[in-house]
């Protein structure tokens, strides 16, 4: 405790670091009242339960920090802006132009970047026209309907660029990455209540205070259990050959690249739980052609729906870190600027290399995330709320964890740039740590 509050006082003393964290926190304040003031010509105490927490649309509101189902001006937050990075950078995958893009440096990033917002805004004015529509009850509409739509799609768009704008503002002048920050707010921002909801429930009879002491010390060892997927790494050693110019020398140094369990991060969750609605949607509209099998793919609880979701990880695991993750990128990169894996010839034979490596880690760390998504179904099979069982594990757990380990990584750079102690007893936070060679996101 003494060395936090030292840490923290150290925070303060320094004057870039200290206005930058003010600077994080008033951006993040301004995202939280935004995201309570209700859309223009909705009646608020009329608005009905419109979100289903059950499904994708629970799954927005969620990352959206409770706006959907608020109908505010922040409401479809930043997932509009997350898609079209998605398709971009599949873009990059697939068509020739993004893939030079990628390669010109500075110049082809901010192109990227600029397409990446003209696409938020197309994406943003469907979604803004669909949750207009679908969305928002008839009763708690106060204008006209073609008024209201339109009043709202425009509304929604420059709340979601606002959100945009004010995530790459805490980028660049705050500490931490600022779209992930202001997910992971809206995240945490349903953490209390969900707790009081659950404490409220056992003490209410449901158990007392022994189970949920032991569900507080269960949610500590799952995230214990989640940083140490997010944080595993095994490391390729890289031999750089030494250049003389003049009297000096260059290279001649070893240094590691490495490669992360979970390369694919939260992704494959996002796209196995897009697929898992189907069977659900397919229930509601086509009544007729319902069977056990569909029901029970529809049930979040089931066996069926969690062994086929554990499957659907496993796989998109390895697929997104197929298309993202490229070795023989990295090995023309090393062998360009003179480093070579002691051992393994240049070129081709270390790409083979790096690609075995990167598949042999990837099973344990794709199994490892398909039982970090199932983790609040078994919480509430239990027992648990539904609503404090989606902090046991799945996508919330997974960025709140990331983006918590990244935050602190850049607090620790600037106090060990000024040569104070860091936020971990050893000083030293062992993050995302820069690779010696380039590897795909």
């Amino acid at each position: 405790m003494k060395k936090l509050i030292a840490t923290l006082s150290n925070i303060w003393k320094i004057e870039d670091l200290r206005a930058r964290s003010l600077f994080t926190l008033f951006c993040l304040l301004v995202y939280r009242i935004g995201s309570f003031i209700v859309l223009p010509g909705v009646n608020h105490a009329a608005l009905q339960n419109h979100a289903d927490k059950g499904g994708l649309l629970g799954l927005l509101n969620m990352f959206a920090g409770g706006s959907f189902s608020r109908a505010s001006i922040f409401a479809l937050g930043v997932m509009p802006y997350i898609s079209a990075s998605i398709v971009v950078q599949l873009l990059g995958i697939a068509v020739p132009y993004f893939q030079k893009l990628q390669k010109e440096g500075e110049s082809g990033r901010m192109k990227l970047n600029q397409t990446t917002r003209y696409l938020t805004i197309g994406i943003t004015l469907l979604q803004a026209v669909g949750f207009a529509k679908s969305q928002i009850t008839p009763e708690s509409k106060m204008m006209v309907e073609p008024l209201f739509t339109i009043s709202t799609m425009f509304v929604l768009t420059a709340g979601t660029m606002f959100v945009m704008w004010l995530g790459e503002k805490i980028t660049d002048k705050g500490i931490g990455n600022g779209i992930s920050l202001i997910i992971m707010v809206g995240i945490i921002a349903q953490l209390p209540f969900s707790l009081i909801s659950e404490f409220s429930s056992r003490m209410g009879g449901q158990g007392g205070l022994i189970p949920f002491i032991v569900e507080i010390v269960a949610l500590f060892l799952v995230v214990m259990f989640t940083i140490l997927i997010v944080q595993g790494v095994r490391k390729i050693p890289v031999q750089y050959a030494k250049k003389i110019v003049g009297n000096k020398q260059y290279g001649g140094v070893r240094q590691y690249i490495p490669l992360k369990v979970n390369a694919a991060g939260v992704m494959p969750i996002i796209f196995a739980q897009a697929i898992m609605f189907v069977p659900a949607y397919i229930g509601q509209l086509l009544p007729n052609v319902q069977s056990s099998f569909l029901s029970s793919l529809s049930n979040g609880t089931s066996l069926t729906y969690n062994v086929t979701f554990a499957v659907m990880i496993i796989l998109f695991t390895f697929f997104y870190t197929a298309i993202t993750v490229n070795p023989m990128q990295m090995a023309d990169d090393m062998k360009k600027n003179g480093g070579f894996v002691p051992g393994i010839k240049p070129g081709l034979a270390t790409g083979e290399y790096i690609d075995a490596i990167i598949s042999k880690i990837t099973l344990p760390g794709s199994i490892f995330i398909a039982i970090i998504a199932i983790l609040p179904s078994i919480a509430i099979v239990m027992g648990v709320n539904s609503q404090f069982a989606h902090f046991y594990g799945g996508t919330s757990l997974l960025i709140l964890v990331g983006v918590v380990l990244d935050t602190l990584q850049q607090i620790e750079s600037h106090l060990l740039m000024r040569h104070y102690d860091g936020l971990m007893k050893t000083g030293r936070i062992k993050g995302r740590s820069p690779v010696t060679a380039d590897s795909a996101i």
